[in-house]
């Protein structure tokens, strides 16, 4: 006994709130992962969560503003939204009015919360415990033009 609060053992299992576009099958990848490693998830619909300004700054603040959005959103490919050049204010507004534009997955452990899924980074986080990542990108969905063959959805 007398080791059960201890928050650096490989082994503690996290209750990881995880906000995805349901049917998005890089967050299905990203949630199968943190299942295999021991964790709880509590899957919540990014698109009708009904976010406020602050709610969403508490998962962005420390980003810079290009890192805020989805990559593979429509807008965005198409050039129509340049994240780069957006100002503070109209970039959070975009965000509250169109969540799809969010990057996902927002992740939330106890008052922690993460933006994307930086296998690296989680795994420095709350453990992945050993679990072999599948290769690539776990993103990979949203950004399949950097991925050249590998990454695609479709690959399998």
């Amino acid at each position: 006994g007398g080791h059960d609060c201890d928050l650096h053992g490989a082994t503690l299992m996290a209750i990881v709130t995880f906000y995805e576009k349901p049917g998005c099958r890089g967050n299905l990848r990203q949630k199968a992962l943190l299942a295999a490693a021991g964790h709880i998830v509590e899957a919540r619909n990014l698109q009708t969560e009904p976010w406020s300004a602050e709610g969403l700054l508490a998962f962005l603040e420390k980003l810079p503003i290009s890192e805020w959005f989805n990559r593979s959103a429509p807008a965005i490919k198409s050039g129509e939204l340049v994240p780069e050049n957006l100002a503070f204010e109209h970039a959070l507004w975009l965000l509250l009015d169109d969540p799809l534009l969010i990057r996902r997955p927002l992740l939330v452990v106890g008052d922690q919360r993460r933006v994307g899924f930086d296998a690296v980074a989680i795994d420095d986080w709350i453990g992945l415990n050993g679990v072999a990542l599948p290769e690539g990108n776990l993103e990979a969905c949203m950004h399949p033009e950097e991925e050249g063959s590998h990454g695609r959805c479709n690959a399998h």
